[in-house]
């Protein structure tokens, strides 16, 4: 396509000023009313108002709906243009830019005359492309901003500190490293829940830096273990954390009266313990308690019983360590001990010597077995000893214990 063409094909081109955006507050504006200027001086009478809609100027000036608003906006403010009430139902637009008011904008903003600014700028635009706008304008103008050509992004200046280092209350730099390697350490064997230890760690020293106190830093300068001093010993507790080995049981009995293997039972009853509401109200409901067993024993004493009832959590018992789980399965089958690493060679068990075969004085009769079968606690027992006792010959077959046939 030949550039002649192709440039008719594009239309004619709207005048724009760069300067004058200046007084009407934006690009937009500026094109508006140099188009609305050029239409109303194309009218044989120059007060007439231009009557036309949306998509004229749109086609004249590429301005879409939105920013024809925003101008006539811009230019109402500033009183160079004044806009008739027409029929809302209807696209019409009158309008009339007042060219009084653009040279008074012009004496106040330059002093000059308007077809001087014009001229120069005309004579500026012929010698190079990029209209420059000067920076020497009186200090109470303000220059309002354009939202559709805003002016470019300023540079952001980052200060930065070369070889920055955290400000606190530690006196050096290895003794603010031994302060995070304790912080870490804690995190770590405390079991606090942080995925990342280091993170935790440096929350705590960049607070410290922003004038925050710490009760872990007291205690790092104090020489004591962290956490120690922020301990609280509760009303249901030896000391804190360690709660009455007697409340603590009853909890544990309770979760393995519902049914929950022991393991899981101590885990639970210690979580609740650790709780503080809902240990508070354990504790108040386990005194109650007490105190009703205490009267129960009191009276028994005085009717002269010796031992009075006590529950099973009262009982004392020996503190269960893995030192002492270890020695017990020590004693009982070396191989399994804790302790065994499992890639050591697990020893053979001792050889048993061969079991002699019972008499006959000492198998039950049938008649023995058959009345300890029909009892409920019996019933589990024998099934067991005759399983175990394949030797007695007996079976039992539809609830009745008999001889079992060899063939």
């Amino acid at each position: 396509m030949k550039i002649g063409i192709f440039l008719g094909n594009l239309g004619n081109p709207a005048i724009y000023y760069p300067k004058l955006a200046k007084i009407t507050g934006g690009v937009t504006a500026s094109i508006f009313l140099c188009q609305l200027l050029q239409w109303q001086a194309q009218q044989c009478n120059s007060d007439e108002w231009v009557k036309t809609n949306g998509g004229e100027i749109e086609k004249a000036t590429g301005l879409n709906c939105e920013e024809q608003e925003f101008a006539i906006k811009l230019l109402k403010v500033r009183s160079l243009l004044k806009e008739k009430s027409t029929n809302p139902n209807t696209e019409t637009l009158e309008l009339w830019a007042d060219i009084d008011a653009l040279e008074e904008k012009f004496n106040d903003c330059w002093g000059t005359n308007p077809a001087d600014i014009i001229t120069q700028t005309s004579r500026e635009n012929n010698n190079r492309p990029v209209e420059i706008l000067p920076e020497t304008y009186p200090p109470n103008h303000a220059v309002k901003s354009d939202k559709f050509f805003g002016e470019p992004r300023q540079k952001i200046a980052v200060t930065v500190t070369p070889n920055y280092r955290f400000t606190g209350p530690w006196n050096s730099q290895e003794e603010l490293h031994n302060f995070q390697r304790t912080l870490e350490e804690y995190a770590r064997v405390r079991n606090l829940g942080f995925g990342n230890p280091s993170g935790w760690a440096f929350k705590i020293i960049d607070s410290m830096t922003k004038g925050l106190t710490s009760t872990f830093w007291d205690e790092f300068i104090a020489g004591i273990p962290l956490g120690e001093s922020q301990k609280v010993k509760r009303d249901w507790e030896i000391e804190p954390e360690v709660p009455y080995p007697a409340f603590e049981e009853e909890r544990i009995q309770y979760y393995v009266h519902k049914g929950e293997p022991l393991e899981a039972a101590v885990s639970k009853a210690r979580a609740d313990l650790r709780n503080p509401v809902l240990g508070k109200d354990l504790w108040e409901g386990f005194l109650r308690k007490c105190d009703r067993i205490a009267d129960d024993a009191l009276k028994a004493k005085n009717q002269g019983v010796q031992n009075a009832y006590l529950p099973s959590s009262f009982n004392e018992r020996p503190q269960i360590t893995k030192e002492s789980v270890m020695n017990k399965l020590g004693a009982i089958a070396p191989q399994f001990a804790l302790n065994q690493s499992t890639s050591e060679t697990i020893a053979e068990p001792p050889k048993l010597e061969p079991k002699e075969s019972p008499t006959i004085d000492e198998i039950p009769s049938i008649s023995f077995l058959q009345k300890a079968y029909q009892t409920s606690l019996g019933r589990g027992i024998v099934e067991k000893q005759i399983a175990a006792n394949p030797e007695w010959g007996y079976e039992i077959v539809d609830g009745d214990i008999v001889e079992s046939i060899p063939f």
